[in-house]
């Protein structure tokens, strides 16, 4: 539609350049002395009418598509401007949303560290405890085992004696006393030494 449009507003003009060259060759013809600054009422005259022609012609053709071209340019670029507004703040949204993940990301990475660190210190104390009570308990066995094994090396060495005391009274008196008898003896007299040793 444009180009005819353009067609016919070029026909127009060269209908009128034709129409105005006559005059304009008659005007120069008459007065071969004028000046282009000079005020020419016929020029003026034909000026006008093409110009009016033209105009007309353009209103009716050309300015209707040529504003319609424009204000859909602009509405286009409208469209855009908006579109990248959108864009741009679906893009903050977005942005703020990783932000915030980031952040949640940071703060249970943060926690789960913390909590790491709770139970193994927690672990380290159960087994410094646990380690102690059995070092405690292994001390109170060897102690017990050492007070054992004393107690049976002093009743070994109680008997080795009686029976030394025994066999060393025996070859004194030169008689062979009766075993239980003199057992008893010497036990009871190590056990007035015992006696006597306590009460230092």
């Amino acid at each position: 539609m444009f180009a005819r449009s353009a067609r016919r507003i070029g026909a127009l003009a060269a209908l009128l350049a034709v129409t105005a060259s006559p005059a304009f060759a008659l005007e120069a013809a008459e007065g071969a002395q004028t000046s282009l600054l000079d005020p020419n009422v016929g020029v003026m005259f034909w000026t006008l009418i093409i110009f009016g022609l033209l105009f007309a012609v353009l209103a009716k053709f050309a300015f209707k598509p040529i504003f319609a071209a424009v204000e859909a340019r602009e509405k286009a670029l409208e469209d855009a401007i908006e579109g990248a507004k959108r864009d741009r703040a679906a893009a903050e949204a977005i942005l703020a949303q990783q932000k915030a993940h980031l952040e949640t990301a940071r703060t249970e990475a943060q926690q789960i560290i913390a909590d790491s660190r709770a139970t193994a210190e927690k672990m380290r104390t159960d087994l410094l405890a646990l380690t102690k009570t059995q070092q405690e308990e292994m001390i109170e066995q060897a102690r017990r085992a050492i007070e054992g094994e004393k107690a049976a090396a002093i009743a070994a060495l109680r008997t080795e004696a009686i029976d030394l005391a025994i066999a060393g009274a025996s070859r004194v008196i030169e008689q062979n006393l009766d075993s239980t008898g003199n057992r008893k003896i010497v036990e009871s007299f190590l056990a007035s030494l015992d006696g006597a040793k306590g009460t230092r």
